[in-house]
């Protein structure tokens, strides 16, 4: 889903998930290469859509809004 540009709203929602991945994901400790890192964002981007808690979809994860067995919305762009 695309937000509009320099909408207020958005913009803080972007920014909220560039400091939530920055804290959990990628300073959360080193790493060897770039492509453990690419792979540790990939796990944790998994985590945050399908089964971290988000209080604005009533503590569950965004993905419990999809249809059932979806896994991977942007399947066509794999």
């Amino acid at each position: 889903q695309r937000t509009r540009i320099y909408t207020p709203r958005h913009n803080g929602k972007v920014e909220r998930y560039q400091r939530l991945m920055t804290d959990e994901c990628l300073y959360a400790r080193a790493y060897n290469s770039e492509n453990e890192r690419r792979d540790a964002i990939r796990i944790w981007v998994h985590h945050y859509d399908y089964h971290r808690p988000h209080t604005a979809c009533s503590d569950q994860p965004p993905a419990s809004r999809l249809h059932t067995g979806v896994d991977n919305v942007m399947a066509n762009y794999t």
